[in-house]
């Protein structure tokens, strides 16, 4: 019997198994870790005069301030351990300290630009709002808001390794913030109790400045926000940051922290405006429920900055860095972690794991098409192969890009790495307890157009016993590297049924016509 095109009955079948569900839909933002500064004629004019001119004035003015913070940093940590530092804010002639240090600090963000900071709102007290959320997170200059509010006044978080700085991180240390560690699982866990005890009401620790964020932005959207300003359960303010220039923007791909402080000293004027938003306090069910508080606060800083959310987060970058050491655009790593955590239930070593197996396919400028794919699988090009392909191809673009390569992977390929679908794809495909090589160059001619020598070079790839056999051990070995293949040759058996049903039908048209005749 001649094989047949794939009917659009099992095309459409095999859709529904695998409907894109909308919650897993490419995001329709811009990347929020790719910054990209437009310089016009005039802004470049003016870089370059201000670089030869004023800029090197205010970097000798700044720094020439920074000796008496550090001596002053140095003074109020005197004699004071770790373990202190975290027990209780700085009291008494220590805590004094913090003043010079404040007023200088701010003097110093005077002399690069930032002369006037206006207020909009009203800033709620401690015992209103324990905490205050700051979005967006976009640029070096953001714990400007810490001088502004008053250093004895405020605590934050920070990472860990700023407090071990070189010189900068003696003032990150009298700071006295919530360390929290990217690199130590258990981190996260202590600083998440640390925030909860200083937050407290009868806490004597001042109010807790926090960027849900975990990392900087290009504005252009909110990323999801961490959960640690929202596990204690307690009102929250609000606040968000207005930038007259996109010069302070520092985000993964783009202007790096240095190159952004300079272009932004070479601004006659930087205006920032802080904004206090309501105190949101949180109901029953967000008390309860973390994620669900941190969404919705999210959702009111984006109504009032009209910005859209996308479920992008810090492990993005941390991939995007990683498709950077695999060759790949760094873009390709930006695949909304969130999301298919959430969704799919992946952990990020798990998409970490994909990424070299991405690499060694996309060929095609850091995407995977119709021939790399055809390629990796050692198979011609065939309608078979298109209609697995466009499983993995959500948006109908005739590429793959790694986002959808790992979607994919669970939709499409983890399924066939079951064992009871593969035994049954193995069960279906030869009927017996082995494959021989005449049915399988039979199966592959049929629906994926192979030759025989096409066809017998896979056979001896998966009897790697040479016995003339494939096993079903065989089967599920190769099955594990590629496994799309369980997938086609499932696909085999519903075209087998399609053409015999097919087949039986035709008698039928044939005795009702001659009925009509």
């Amino acid at each position: 019997m001649n094989s047949r095109p794939m009917s659009e009955t099992v095309v459409k079948k095999r859709r529904r198994l695998l409907r894109r569900a909308s919650s897993l839909l490419e995001p329709t933002v811009r990347n929020p870790f790719v910054h990209h500064l437009n310089l016009t004629t005039l802004d470049k004019i003016r870089i370059a005069v201000m670089s030869v001119t004023v800029v090197p004035l205010r970097l000798i003015l700044g720094l020439a301030f920074f000796p008496i913070v550090y001596l002053l940093c140095r003074i109020a940590l005197a004699g004071l351990t770790e373990e202190q530092l975290v027990k209780e804010p700085l009291q008494g002639w220590r805590r004094m300290l913090l003043y010079p240090t404040w007023l200088i600090g701010r003097f110093q963000f005077f002399i690069m630009g930032f002369h006037y900071v206006s207020v909009k709102g009203q800033r709620a007290s401690r015992d209103e709002a324990p905490i205050c959320v700051i979005s967006p997170h976009t640029a070096f200059f953001d714990i400007l808001i810490m001088f502004v509010l008053g250093l004895p006044h405020t605590n934050s978080v920070s990472r860990e390794e700023n407090g071990k700085a070189p010189l900068a991180g003696t003032l990150v240390n009298l700071l006295q913030p919530v360390f929290v560690s990217r690199k130590q699982s258990n981190s996260r866990h202590n600083a998440s109790y640390e925030i909860n005890r200083r937050v407290q009401p009868n806490s004597p620790w001042p109010q807790l400045l926090m960027f849900p964020e975990g990392t900087c932005t290009n504005k252009t959207c909110l990323i999801n926000f961490k959960q640690g300003a929202f596990n204690p359960g307690l009102p929250v303010q609000p606040v968000v940051l207005h930038y007259n220039t996109d010069t302070v923007t520092w985000a993964y791909k783009g202007p790096q922290v240095l190159a952004s402080m300079w272009l932004t000293m070479c601004n006659f004027n930087n205006k920032l405006e802080i904004e206090f938003l309501p105190v949101y306090k949180p109901n029953e069910e967000e008390k309860r429920d973390p994620a669900l508080y941190a969404q919705n606060v999210r959702g009111v800083i984006a109504r009032s900055l009209n910005l859209p959310v996308t479920d992008h987060s810090f492990e993005d970058c941390l991939l995007m860095k990683q498709a950077k050491k695999h060759g790949l655009p760094m873009e390709a790593g930006a695949v909304e972690f969130h999301k298919l955590t959430e969704k799919l239930g992946l952990k990020f070593t798990d998409i970490k794991e994909q990424l070299p197996k991405y690499a060694a396919i996309a060929n095609s400028k850091g995407y995977i098409s119709i021939e790399d794919f055809a390629e990796y699988l050692k198979l011609p090009v065939s309608p078979a192969l298109e209609e697995v392909f466009a499983m993995y191809d959500r948006n109908g673009s005739g590429t793959i890009d790694f986002r959808e390569y790992v979607i994919g992977s669970c939709l499409v390929a983890k399924p066939a790495e079951d064992e009871e679908t593969l035994a049954l794809a193995f069960e279906r495909f030869c009927g017996n307890s082995y494959i021989t090589k005449e049915e399988l160059v039979e199966i592959m001619e049929k629906l994926l157009r192979m030759t025989d020598e096409q066809a017998e070079e896979l056979f001896n790839q998966v009897d790697v016993d040479k016995t003339g056999q494939i096993t079903y051990d065989q089967f599920k070995a190769y099955a594990d590297l590629k496994p799309e293949y369980a997938t086609l040759f499932n696909m085999y058996q519903e075209l087998k049924k399609e053409n015999k049903k097919q087949t039986e039908q035709e008698p039928n048209v044939d005795r009702n016509k001659n009925k009509t005749d």
